[in-house]
């Protein structure tokens, strides 16, 4: 590509980045100098981009909108960057696979070789654990519902269906509509959620965006609410963690563990790992139970020494009465009884 159509190109992303730009950063960033902006800018405006003069003590330009905009024009890097999100928006869980595949179909065939040739060497496969469900995937006019109140901060109604379908009251008959105020809309663990302040519960609320059927119109406008903790994301790790608002595990126990520290490390993600010699090491795990950490040291199906806290040893006595009650007969009642 030529020197000037790539300046162009680059000068063209810069304006597209934010509002305004004062001329001489413009020429700092372009390497350029201010005369060879004013030249670029012309030629911009030739081709039927809208830039503005921005009159000030340094002067400079800004990109206005304009519905006669010609099409858009990526630089090197926006395109590679486009062409990654398209291609990660395919295992988004978002219902859109195939409307993003179609989408990189065509910005791949508009790329110059080089750029193409980049774009092919990204191969990504979502690949699902035989043993879990895969996530459902959210409805792709939903997502854009949900994120449309949650812009224009307007009281949302929706049916929300249960995990197992039906739709009903307790008594059998329809469940009424949730009212809530939209916070965020958020992805966590492969699935969407809502944020929002649930208005008859009087409460924040995460709901799963597959289960939400959006009603229409939607209600007033309200005031945003702080959410517990100021972030979203400290806010929807606390409630995943089954914290008490402080983003952590409920129950962190620690235990040494006659299992090599890379063998450990390769099957749990957020644990502490800490090598103690040949086929021995340290792990300090986090959980939502006792039970829960408990049976996930178990199942390295190796000799162990809890070290604390005694929440964690009693979890662990707990599981070994009903394992040895289960082999017993009327084992099913000695398992309750050692509840």
């Amino acid at each position: 590509m030529p020197k000037t159509s790539a300046r162009l190109l680059t000068l063209l992303s810069l304006l597209q980045a934010r509002r305004d730009w004062p001329g001489a950063l413009l020429a700092e960033r372009l390497e350029v100098s201010p005369r060879t902006v004013r030249r670029d800018v012309e030629r911009l405006r030739e081709l039927g981009y809208p830039i503005a003069a921005v009159k000030g003590p340094d002067g400079g330009y800004r990109l206005d909108a304009g519905t006669r905009l010609p099409p858009l024009s990526f630089d090197d890097e926006q395109a590679v960057a486009l062409a990654i999100a398209l291609r990660f928006a395919t295992t988004a869980g978002a219902g859109i696979g195939e409307a993003a595949a179609r989408a990189l179909n065509t910005v791949r065939q508009v790329m110059p070789a080089r750029l193409r040739h980049r774009i092919d060497t990204l191969e990504v496969t979502a690949v699902d654990h035989p043993a879990l469900r895969p996530a459902p995937q959210a409805d792709g006019s939903v997502l854009a519902a949900l994120g449309a109140a949650v812009h224009a901060r307007e009281v949302l109604r929706f049916d929300y269906a249960p995990v197992s379908g039906g739709g009903t009251d307790g008594d059998g008959g329809q469940a009424p509509p949730r009212r809530v105020q939209p916070h965020h809309l958020v992805t966590w663990g492969g699935r969407w959620y809502l944020v929002a302040w649930d208005l008859d519960r009087e409460d924040w609320r995460t709901f799963r965006a597959d289960r939400i059927s959006p009603r229409s119109p939607t209600g007033p406008r309200f005031t945003r609410r702080e959410l517990p903790g100021g972030e979203v994301a400290a806010f929807v790790t606390d409630r995943f963690l089954g914290g008490g608002g402080s983003g952590a595990w409920p129950c962190v126990g620690e235990v040494i563990l006659d299992v090599p520290a890379a063998v450990v490390s390769h099957y749990v993600r957020d644990g502490a790992v800490e090598e103690l010699g040949p086929g021995r090491c340290r792990l300090v795990l986090g959980s939502w139970s006792w039970i829960d950490l408990a049976t996930v040291v178990g199942r390295f199906d190796a000799g162990f020494q809890v070290v604390g806290p005694d929440e964690l040893k009693a979890a662990f006595a707990r599981l070994a009465r009903r394992y040895a009650a289960a082999d017993a007969p009327g084992g099913a009642d000695g398992a309750t009884a050692g509840r």
